[in-house]
């Protein structure tokens, strides 16, 4: 874990003990947690999402002394999983992490079974990122201008791959074709994992998601970092170009993921 990591952890903690207090209070509870924690993840594992609420659970059984434990309830745009949370106990033992997706959300569906702004509490956020567009090893793209260029040879005719639809690397794809004012076909899938494979079958030509899910094979030599996609370049990559230097103007794209709970009950006096 890095110094980034520990500073938020220790941040994350102290605002959740703050919030926890309240709702201890509320409950007349002793001692928190006196039970294990289930934190609702609203991807499949081995996303960001996923990596980042693992990171921070197993932080937080260190320092509490109880098991955090993650559960994951990918589709729909995140609402299942915040029904989930919303169908369990009012008692602080069950949260969510939401990311940039739950605000897309509100503007893709008509009506939500539920208010992210009233129905929920923030209680820290986990991490800000910003997405890393990768090739396989074999590719002929050598530079996203590469990319660039042989999509507008033969619009259409490439494969974009990212996760479900409506998420922020769904979204990604959608604003860098608009953006770089190409056409290519966007390939949504279930899962990070599930983009991988097919990155590596040859069935996609990009792929758009988080630097820490890609870490491995971009570390094995199975896959090749092209571009990423903030405004500068990633503390993370700092060899790696952005988006906006590869020719791609006004291409700016970071993510965000963050922890919720139910509001805490107010205390009756």
């Amino acid at each position: 874990m890095t110094f980034a990591d520990r500073a938020i952890c220790r941040i994350f903690l102290a605002i959740f003990l703050s919030w926890m207090l309240a709702a201890s209070q509320a409950h007349a509870q002793v001692h928190y947690p006196d039970k294990p924690v289930r934190i609702v993840v609203p991807f499949a594992a081995g996303g960001v999402g996923d990596i980042t609420a693992r990171i921070v659970a197993d932080k937080l059984g260190d320092r509490l002394g109880q098991r955090f434990f993650i559960e994951n309830v990918p589709g729909a745009g995140g609402i299942a999983a915040a029904r989930a949370v919303l169908a369990a106990p009012h008692d602080g033992y069950t949260l969510v992490l939401f990311a940039n997706g739950t605000a897309i959300t509100v503007s893709l569906f008509e009506k939500l079974p539920y208010d992210p702004a009233k129905d929920f509490e923030p209680v820290a956020s986990l991490g800000f990122f910003d997405f890393v567009l990768a090739t396989g090893a074999s590719s002929e793209f050598k530079t996203l201008g590469d990319f660039i260029a042989a999509a507008r040879k033969k619009p259409g005719a490439l494969n974009v791959g990212t996760i479900n639809i409506g998420s922020t690397q769904n979204l990604s794809a959608e604003l860098f074709k608009t953006s770089a004012g190409i056409d290519f076909t966007i390939v949504p899938y279930r899962g990070t994992p599930e983009v991988e494979v097919s990155l590596l079958q040859g069935n996609i030509a990009l792929m758009i998601d988080s630097y820490g899910t890609i870490k491995g094979n971009l570390a094995d030599g199975k896959f090749r970092a092209l571009a990423s996609s903030g405004p500068t370049r990633s503390a993370s990559t700092p060899e790696l170009a952005t988006v906006q230097e590869s020719g791609v103007a006004d291409y700016d794209v970071v993510s965000w993921n963050a922890l919720f709970a139910r509001p805490a009950p107010r205390p009756r006096w």
